[in-house]
């Protein structure tokens, strides 16, 4: 909805330029031209939806090649990133990836195989999603599944996680 106030001025301006030059275009009196049509907002479509899931599989993929650097391509390379998991908050991108290369960093074979499955892709607007899903985590040290939720938003580079929330199931 962050769109409806730029909408609104938007058509009010049109409306009062369509007044002050009447009937029959621009008032002579002026020289004034009417506004350029005003472009629709942008949109949630299906393209970004493709996008979001491309940025996870990628980092699937980069996983499990071992690859952190990749895997962390998908986040927001910035201090507001907000990394959640063991009952932790970590704050920044450098911060999170500090905490992978400590965990699994060391020896690649201790990455094992992952596995994301995406349940839902909700769009916040145009340009923002809220991904919801599982992720289980093979023959590693760290073996695990559990629940994630991470809030995607559209960046100049792309879709880029903005906030992970990482949850172990327990039974």
């Amino acid at each position: 909805m962050r769109w409806l106030p730029i909408l609104l001025a938007t058509a009010s301006a049109a409306c009062g330029a369509a007044h002050a030059n009447g009937p029959n275009g621009p008032s002579a009196a002026t020289g004034a031209t009417a506004p350029a049509p005003a472009t629709a907002p942008r949109r949630f479509e299906p393209a970004d939806r493709a996008a979001i899931s491309a940025v996870l599989d990628a980092q699937v993929g980069a996983w499990n090649r071992g690859d952190l650097a990749a895997y962390m391509e998908g986040y927001a390379k910035t201090d507001a990133l907000v990394f959640t998991s063991g009952g932790k908050v970590r704050r920044g991108w450098q911060t999170a990836f500090d905490h992978y290369q400590a965990r699994y960093g060391q020896d690649r074979t201790a990455m094992g195989k992952l596995v994301f499955q995406i349940d839902t892709i909700d769009p916040v607007g145009a340009d923002g999603a809220v991904v919801l899903g599982t992720w289980i985590l093979t023959d590693s040290p760290h073996d695990g599944r559990g629940i994630f939720s991470v809030v995607l938003e559209r960046r100049p580079e792309g879709w880029r996680i903005v906030h992970d929330h990482t949850s172990v199931a327990t039974d």
